[in-house]
Order: structure tokens, then C-alpha cells, then sequence
């Protein structure tokens, strides 16, 4: 798979997140949508830093509501176990990259390339509009030969709401994110040949990278378009490596917006 193509799945998260309007799939829904997904996004460049990582795309979208496999509100994966309470998929996820020569504390070190994230995720539904998610996954660094940069476990409490008609959904999550060594080594580990005056020698280890809350709203302007933004506070402040010197900032917010334009629709119903 092309590193275009991993980027392009990632995307589609994204666009389904605004897109679907149920948690499940549901008859009254189709099978598959296609269309365009434009978003623009702005983060901390990395986990701690002070500098910010800011991109803009335009892509295409494909929404799929198979009864295994599906691209949906919740993810971009393979269902393995479905029950009324419990569910376990194949979930994705994707970071921003980093350029060095961008962020102040890293300069003249190794960029930081976009991580795309895939693994299991345990879903238990605790009440109607409220569920407890464990994702377990495996960080793989693009263009850098897809190596693999330990593993990232992110337990949250999930809330969704939405309107009636259909119009508005929304949703809030609080959660945390812990790292494995070799992913804190990939953001915080200052090995010799980059020790400089102000920036020492750290050598990193595992354990917790922030606790975190999300906000994301979305609304139907017509059978065809919707638009969307999203929120996310880190609270880094209790994290295993703030004493390295590329841990800058113990806090970060991340915000973005974009649309999705909807195609064409299957005349087959999810589920079917």
C-alpha cells in the first residue's frame, strides 16, 4: 500500500466522522456514499512541543456500512465480535507530521513523520448516548519504510447526542494516552549526536503522554453536505517524560473544520 493511499484512509476517518449520522449502521441508511472530503487542521507539532503543525486537504470519500467491514462515524475498520453491548473492530488513526527545521527544539534532529495508528478496539456501550472505548495500536512511521514506533493504548469515555431530524450530532470524549518506550523514545529521546548547549542528553521511557478531551459538532445543510469542527484539549502536565528538553509546553490545543459533499449513494440499504 502507497503511502498516498495510507494518508487517503486516514482522511476518510475523518470524513466519515462528520458524514454518518448514526453510531451503527442502520436500514434506513445506504450501504456506501461517495464523495469529497475538505478539511484544514491545526496541532501541537508534537506531543509537548510549542510549535504547531498545521495542514489543509481536499480528498475523496467513501463511506461503507458492511456488517464486517465499514467506514462509519466510529472508524475505519474490520467488525469482529458484534453484540448489543459489546463490540470489537480494527480501528485507524493518523498524527500530522513535524519538520525539524520547523520546531525550535528540534532543530537539526530527525523529522517527525505522520504515524499512521491501527489495532484493536474493545467498544462497551454503558447507556444509550454513552460508551467506554479501549484502542490498542500500532504506530507505523510513513515514509520511512513503515517502521514501527512501539505501541500507543488511548482508553476514553465516549458521549453522543443528536438531533431528531438528523441535523446535528455531536459528541464529547475524555480519555488518556499512554505510550509504550519506543514511542516516547520516538518524541522525547535526545540521543548523543544531538546533544547541543541547551539541549541535553535524555533517555526516554514509557508510560502515560497526556489525558485528553474532545468535542466535535457536525450539521446537515442539505441531503448532500454537511459541514464540521472539532476541539482537543491535552493536559500533559503529569507526563513520564516532561523533564526532556524537547518537552516544552504541559498543555496543547488542537482544533479543526472542514465538509463533506456526498455524490452518490447506494440504492442498497446497511444491512441488507
Amino acid at each position: 500500500m502507497t503511502i498516498r493511499a495510507c494518508f487517503g484512509i486516514a482522511c476518510l476517518t475523518l470524513a466519515a466522522v462528520a458524514q454518518s449520522q448514526e453510531a451503527t449502521p442502520a436500514p434506513g441508511l445506504p450501504l456506501w456514499e461517495a464523495g469529497v472530503f475538505g478539511g484544514a487542521a491545526t496541532t501541537p507539532a508534537y506531543p509537548g512541543a510549542e510549535d504547531r503543525s498545521t495542514r489543509a486537504l481536499v480528498l475523496p470519500m467513501l463511506i461503507y456500512r458492511g456488517k464486517i467491514l465499514r467506514a462509519d462515524r466510529s472508524g475505519i475498520g474490520a467488525r469482529l465480535i458484534n453484540t448489543e453491548r459489546v463490540e470489537l473492530d480494527i480501528g485507524f488513526a493518523l498524527s500530522l507530521p513535524a519538520r525539524s527545521k520547523d520546531t525550535g527544539a528540534r532543530a537539526g534532529m530527525p523529522d517527525l513523520n505522520s504515524l499512521l495508528e491501527f489495532g484493536p478496539r474493545l467498544k462497551v456501550q454503558l447507556a444509550d448516548h454513552a460508551r467506554l472505548e479501549l484502542p490498542l495500536r500500532l504506530p507505523l512511521e510513513l515514509r520511512n519504510g513503515f517502521e514501527r514506533q512501539g505501541l500507543v493504548f488511548e482508553p476514553r469515555l465516549v458521549f453522543e447526542t443528536a438531533a431528531d431530524d438528523g441535523k446535528w450530532t455531536a459528541d464529547a470524549n475524555i480519555g488518556a494516552v499512554y505510550g509504550n518506550t519506543k514511542l516516547n523514545q520516538y518524541f522525547y529521546e535526545v540521543a548523543p549526536q544531538y546533544v547541543t548547549a541547551t539541549r541535553p542528553q535524555y533517555q526516554a521511557s514509557g508510560g502515560l503522554m497526556m489525558t485528553r478531551l474532545g468535542l466535535s459538532l457536525s450539521r446537515r445543510l442539505s441531503p448532500d453536505w454537511r459541514i464540521f469542527g472539532f476541539a482537543r484539549y491535552d493536559n500533559l502536565s503529569h507526563a513520564a517524560n516532561r523533564e526532556s528538553p524537547l518537552f516544552r509546553k504541559n498543555s496543547g490545543l488542537s482544533a479543526g473544520i472542514g465538509f463533506t459533499w456526498t455524490a452518490h449513494r447506494s440504492a442498497a440499504r446497511a444491512w441488507d
